[in-house]
């Protein structure tokens, strides 16, 4: 067991990326490709990597520790590039309100949606936000996440936001994820500090810099919340920072962000709901990613983000769980993927790929995540199916059997689980 274990009969999607691309995302028909190894073997060696892998029966050391897949697939597992998973409070409320057909922008202009959290969030300590969102890093675990993305944002002043920071890397020590951080220093706008926008511009991002150099900052672009011209202001702030910056626009209204996103560099736009056809061909051309968030649409009945014209169109895409309390309450993401085959209009391979490889991509994880390739982390699953175009079909179904993450071994199988656990408790 000291010398690890080896998954075999599984069917593989490996995910492996071309010598030519080893960090870059896979656009057009390439976003398909998934390396499939028909009926193959994963070993992994003590300190949790990748040591082979290939086709065929396993033929090596007898005294291995061998899990059976039967024939299930194993893929890498899940990279969520976009979730608000650090919160406080209830939105329950709400949600009876929504029954009787409030929409999400009144909720929000009554001081409900948004609002409610920050006051909530404001309330909590760092240590009962990171309790929390470890808990809730724990739970995406086990439905196949093995790298989260975690935004601030509920905070909607600079202490509170810089206080949710400081929970997320406490939260990310304790709960068996690769976590990265962004900073939501632009998400709304409380009515009792109408002077926020200018302030995050002037101090906020200088402050954030300082503490944490290199850190992605991203803002809300919307009716209601930030305009174009702070979103502008404060991501060309954030450039002369050394600030990287990712976008939410085009949700609800198409207010001109996206085209300033692309001219300013931007990783990603997130949300495109509402973007107009000639915007998305000229994001699909542009270095910078198109992130579709299904969940969203789907929770609040609204249209979804035309991603299969952008994908057509040779552009860079990815998929997340948008996981918050208010719009997209969920943390699986592949029930995102379901809803992506149903509603947008991708192949299963398109889905999976931008749900790993591409997500790892944006998030700057390529070299840690996204792929099962010889020398690096066995950072994988293994779902209850034996054809993964299952995950289209199927919504609210099992949960994966086994995943192995950062924080070794989980999943709904407990014997998997126990038996890996015990093959990795020497590196855990």
């Amino acid at each position: 067991m000291e010398d690890g274990f080896v998954i075999e009969r599984a069917r593989l999607l490996t995910l492996a990326p071309h010598s030519d691309c080893l960090s870059a995302p896979r656009r057009g028909a390439h976003a398909s490709e998934v390396g499939p190894i028909e009926w193959g073997y994963v070993e992994v060696d003590a300190g949790g990597r990748v040591a082979s892998l290939g086709a065929g029966d396993w033929r090596g050391d007898a005294a291995r520790v061998r899990i059976d897949a039967h024939g299930r697939v194993v893929l890498p597992g899940w990279v969520d590039c976009h979730t608000h998973a650090c919160f406080a409070g209830s939105r329950l409320d709400e949600w009876e309100r929504k029954q009787h057909g409030a929409t999400y922008l009144e909720i929000l202009a009554s001081g409900g949606g948004i609002m409610s959290t920050v006051r909530a969030v404001r309330a909590a300590s760092r240590d009962e936000l990171a309790h929390t969102l470890a808990d809730r890093l724990r739970g995406m675990a086990a439905l196949g996440a093995v790298a989260v993305e975690v935004k601030t944002g509920y905070g909607l002043d600079l202490e509170t936001e810089l206080r949710m920071i400081d929970a997320i890397y406490a939260a990310a020590a304790r709960a068996g994820v690769r976590v990265r951080p962004t900073f939501l220093g632009g998400h709304a706008i409380d009515p009792d500090a109408p002077q926020l926008a200018d302030e995050m511009i002037d101090h906020g991002l200088e402050e954030l810099a300082r503490r944490h150099p290199g850190m992605c900052v991203d803002a809300f672009c919307e009716v209601g919340s930030w305009s174009l011209d702070q979103c502008v202001r404060y991501f060309e702030r954030a450039g002369q920072l050394g600030l990287p910056i990712r976008v939410h626009a085009d949700q609800f209204h198409e207010l001109g962000m996206t085209q300033e996103a692309i001219r300013l560099g931007a990783l990603s736009v997130d949300h495109l709901e509402a973007t107009s056809p000639d915007t998305l061909m000229a994001l699909a051309e542009s270095a910078t990613m198109g992130v579709a968030l299904p969940a969203t649409a789907f929770s609040l009945g609204t249209p979804q983000m035309n991603a299969r014209a952008f994908i057509d169109a040779g552009g860079a895409f990815a998929l997340a769980s948008n996981f918050n309390p208010g719009s997209a309450p969920s943390p699986s993401l592949a029930f995102s993927i379901s809803l992506a085959v149903r509603f947008l209009g991708l192949s299963i391979h398109e889905a999976i790929t931008a749900a790993t490889w591409n997500a790892a991509c944006l998030l700057g994880i390529a070299d840690e995540a996204g792929c099962i390739a010889v020398g690096r982390h066995a950072w994988l699953q293994m779902i209850p199916h034996t054809d993964e175009r299952a995950l289209g079909v199927e919504f609210a179904g099992a949960p994966p059997d086994l995943v192995l993450g950062p924080g070794g071994a989980s999943g709904a199988d407990g014997h998997l689980v126990r038996t890996v656990a015990r093959a990795l408790a020497n590196r855990l």
